[in-house]
């Protein structure tokens, strides 16, 4: 149990670093109803993501912990590492948007549309949790775990169901906090996911019985009859 709750704090303090640290080193601890909201949402998400794994699905939740493997490419690595500092440089371009430089101000109603799409991402991204396993931070096939291929829930759509909820917060984020230019400048955390789903194809199709084979039936990586 201590070790359990040791990670716990250790995945919370990163998830803080990396979602609250950009949005507070610009707006400091000034009022900030939006960005409070936003913090609460995701964090306690998050949060609440990680004691449901460490009670209903204790090896996921060990997998999870995992920060780096023998067996992780060094491309997974990279963009890894990518997708975090391109989270980072967007919610501080909105953090600057929304407290300095007013380029893109959005209506409170607006904002709370936002919400609801955050809400619905944060939903998504239960759904995959539930479905898969699997659901590692790593690129890698865990033969250890007896890993198959998941095409039931939300997989039976889309490959990627995971990156399709980030498609979702990528578009609720920037109308909640207020800055509607964080929308295209998302783009740049997507594209970072799109290629990683790539190269995470390539090796399933080779290592993972029945991936190629999935592929052929499932044909979409994100959202169904687009990519």
């Amino acid at each position: 149990m201590g070790t359990k709750i040791k990670l716990f704090a250790a995945q919370v303090l990163i998830t803080l670093l990396i979602y609250a640290l950009p949005l507070f080193l610009v707006a400091g601890i000034r009022l900030w109803p939006t960005g409070w909201a936003f913090l609460a949402l995701w964090f306690g998400f998050w949060a609440a993501i990680l004691l449901w794994l460490s009670r209903y699905n204790p090896d996921l939740f060990q997998e999870r912990m995992r920060v780096s493997t023998t067996d992780q490419p060094g491309w997974d690595k990279v963009l890894g590492s990518l997708f975090y500092l391109s989270i980072f440089a967007w919610l501080l371009f909105i953090a600057f948007d929304v407290v300095h430089w007013h380029w893109s101000p959005l209506p409170a109603w607006l904002q709370g549309v936002g919400a609801l799409i955050l809400l619905g991402a944060f939903y998504l991204y239960f759904l995959t949790f539930r479905e898969n396993s699997y659901l590692s931070t790593q690129v890698r096939v865990q033969g250890e775990r007896g890993q198959t291929v998941i095409s039931t829930g939300l997989y039976h759509y889309v490959r990627h169901p995971m990156y399709a909820a980030t498609i979702v917060f990528v578009i609720g984020t920037p109308l909640l906090l207020g800055a509607w230019l964080g929308l295209p400048l998302g783009l740049i955390v997507l594209l970072v996911l799109a290629r990683r789903a790539v190269l995470e194809e390539r090796t399933l199709k080779q290592e993972l019985a029945g991936y190629e084979d999935y592929m052929k039936q499932v044909k979409y990586r994100f959202v169904p009859y687009i990519w």
